[in-house]
């Protein structure tokens, strides 16, 4: 076999292992990305769906924006009349399924943001996963009365 073959082989071979290996947040279409915006310095929610496309669970366990000083991963829930929200390590996304970000449900909740954020305002977060690949997704904000994104 002649160098120039081989080395194309070779790098055919590379690509095709590095494939193999693709890393989760590749895996993960993210739709329906909003946030709605409290008045004053409240904590913004944020929601989104994100769908799996892999053969395996992929855990979202995180994000960050540039927007806010912190952001965090919480669930909410209602028992015996009684509502709480708990921050949670991760939240797992079914292969070939989906997790639905919503309110009164799973979301992201967004600390001190570093500027006024309002209705209309595209906002970036970066998604994270616990293989520790990352989504940038832009969310739209929403007014304090929003029930959903609005489409």
């Amino acid at each position: 076999m002649k160098p120039r073959s081989m080395t194309l082989l070779l790098a055919a071979g590379l690509l095709l292992a590095g494939g193999a290996h693709a890393t989760a947040a590749g895996h993960i279409h993210a739709s329906h990305a909003w946030i709605r915006v409290l008045p004053g310095d409240l904590p913004a929610g944020a929601y989104v769906t994100l769908e799996n496309g892999s053969d395996r669970a992929i855990s979202l366990s995180g994000a960050s924006s540039p927007a806010y000083a912190e952001v965090m991963l919480h669930h909410s829930s209602t028992t015996g009349g009684m509502s709480r929200m708990t921050m949670v390590d991760a939240l797992e996304i079914p292969a070939h399924g989906k997790a639905v970000l919503a309110p009164a449900g799973y979301h992201l909740m967004l600390m001190q943001a570093h500027k006024p954020v309002k209705p209309g305002d595209t906002i970036a977060l970066l998604l994270k996963f616990t293989d520790g690949s990352t989504l940038a997704a832009d969310f739209i904000a929403r007014p304090a009365n929003a029930l959903d994104d609005g489409r």
